[in-house]
């Protein structure tokens, strides 16, 4: 039995309660902020184009920020409030969320939403994440072109609402994953920018068609081999564990 599960077992010993997005927090639409208005320094900003293109599940710094003269008149964020971008193409993007963990409060783009709550900020946007939230916002999405999920909406979902010592373990768990999953990227990044430059100086050196070009042959032929061998050997390994 997993930590959670063993809370859960001592904390909600007659299941988990379910309360509505409205029940336990209030949705404000932002106001103002568009593209042109984002600058290098000022007051802290999230554009809702910024949410999918540029922040995680969390964020503690803005990519962006605007003038202290147009910050006055936006709404704002405040640390532990999610912003929701509530406008986009598809239907998979549309609701993307990114808990604000900022000391600061910061400034939030119209086509998106501040949800100020009582939960634990992390559990929120990985509740976002979720199939439970997904199966319930594809209900609620308007627009053909352009798709939009109102504040309204977002209300009427429903989420579990277990005791806060939970909500932190579960973050603790998925924080691990989201962790490990980036780091996985990065290592991968890195090797695939080797093979790319590994690449560019075979292609170059053999396209050369001078003294040198002859070992390089032999050369590129050694690594590629070396590199089908070593995938074979993975593939081998994963097909041995199925099988196991």
């Amino acid at each position: 039995m997993s930590r959670v599960e063993k809370l859960v077992a001592e904390l909600c010993p007659d299941g988990v309660e379910h309360k509505t997005l409205g029940d336990v927090g209030k949705f404000i639409r932002g106001n103002g902020l568009q593209k042109k208005d984002l600058a290098d320094s000022g007051v802290g900003a999230i554009h809702y184009g910024q949410v999918y293109t540029h922040y995680g599940v969390w964020a503690i710094e803005t990519k962006s920020f605007v003038s202290p003269e147009l910050a006055k008149r936006l709404r704002k964020a405040k640390s532990g409030d999610i912003v929701i971008a509530t406008t986009s193409e598809n239907d998979e993007d549309v609701c993307k969320a990114v808990a604000w963990l900022g000391k600061d409060d910061i400034a939030i783009s119209g086509d998106a939403y501040i949800y100020n709550h009582k939960l634990e900020p992390k559990y929120v946007a990985y509740f976002f994440q979720s199939e439970q939230f997904q199966k319930q916002k594809i209900r609620h999405i308007t627009g053909t072109k352009v798709k939009r999920v109102s504040g309204e909406s977002m209300a009427k979902f429903s989420i579990p609402v277990p005791p806060t010592e939970i909500q932190r373990e579960i973050v603790n768990v998925l924080d691990s994953f989201t962790k490990l999953e980036a780091e996985l990227e990065a290592e991968l990044e890195a090797e695939l920018e080797a093979h790319r430059r590994q690449y560019q100086y075979y292609r170059d050196l053999l396209l050369s068609f001078d003294e040198r070009m002859l070992g390089a042959s032999k050369q590129a032929s050694k690594q590629a081999s070396k590199q089908a061998s070593k995938q074979a050997s993975k593939q081998a390994s994963k097909q041995a564990s199925k099988q196991a």
